[in-house]
């Protein structure tokens, strides 16, 4: 019988990725679309190294630090690998013509490879606080992008923008407890499983755990109230930009509907956004009202 090569992953399915919310959609104005793509196929891209297939994670870590010299190749105006061009040529064009700052998608890479590092190692997430610094790279930056690209530069969008950002990135993972898990990814901390009494076992798919709902109710009230935080930025950024961030916000908090809809319990089944959803995202969208004077 042959052995697995050690630090290897069971073989994952073809990669078919769901995605929650607009990736340069038809409300995104027509001139950033073209970046708006090169960066999202840039971090897509980083992440399948890290995550699809059935290869070593050593392998992984070694694709991510060549990925990451083919960055800091094409941002100093230098030729790259020639092993990713479809990503690295768009996003050649875009670093150039809107001045992208290079440490930000330097630091979702970052994210990418501790991923791998805590799954390789087993490693768990000791307090909340720590997860979210880890929402500081593998969802931050993308906020900050797009508003660079927008040209808002200002500290209170900055810090609502993250906030937003950092609410997606919980509400993806009490989302996919059930995918994560089962990959060997463990984002409840140690923590919160400690103060509500949660077991690994807790967590397995025919479990009905009620300290487990718990749990997961808890994040999903400190993922809503994140999102509500930063929520008014949506109202302040103008025209079309404006309004693919109120949907953006209007999914995450239909997420965390179904979530609580399930009761919870998304360790056995995850929920996902349907074309039913949107025309409740659209009137939520239109309702949202801000308090302040536009960016």
């Amino acid at each position: 019988m042959n052995t697995p090569p050690a630090n290897t992953r069971p073989a994952s399915p073809p990669i078919d990725h769901y995605e929650n919310f607009p990736v340069a959609s038809f409300l995104c104005p027509p001139h950033l679309r073209p970046a708006i793509g090169a960066i999202y196929h840039f971090a897509r891209s980083a992440d399948d190294l890290a995550d699809e297939g059935d290869t070593s994670d050593a392998a992984r870590l070694d694709a991510l630090e060549r990925y990451r010299a083919d960055l800091l190749a094409v941002a100093g105006g230098q030729a790259h690998s020639g092993q990713w061009p479809q990503v690295f040529e768009p996003l050649r064009k875009v670093l150039c013509a809107f001045k992208l700052p290079v440490p930000l998608l330097a630091d979702l890479l970052d994210a990418f490879a501790q991923d791998v590092r805590y799954t390789a190692d087993q490693r768990r997430y000791r307090d909340d606080a720590e997860l979210l610094d880890y929402c500081t790279r593998s969802a931050n930056p993308v906020g900050r992008l797009l508003l660079h690209l927008y040209g808002v530069t200002d500290a209170a969008s900055l810090a609502q923008s993250d906030q937003i950002c950092s609410a997606l990135q919980l509400i993806n993972f009490w989302q996919d407890v059930s995918v994560d898990v089962a990959r060997g990814r463990w984002y409840p901390s140690q923590q919160a499983m400690a103060l509500h009494g949660v077991l690994d076992a807790d967590l397995q798919p025919g479990s009905q755990s009620d300290n487990a709902r718990q749990m997961i109710a808890a994040y999903a009230a400190q993922a809503r109230a994140l999102m509500q935080a930063g929520a008014p930025l949506a109202c302040r950024i103008p025209g079309r930009a404006g309004w693919e961030l109120r949907l953006v916000v209007q999914g995450g908090l239909r997420i965390l509907d179904k979530i609580e809809a399930l009761d919870f319990a998304t360790w056995r089944t995850r929920p996902k956004l349907t074309a039913w959803d949107v025309p409740v995202m659209l009137w939520r969208a239109l309702a949202m009202k801000s308090h302040t004077r536009p960016v």
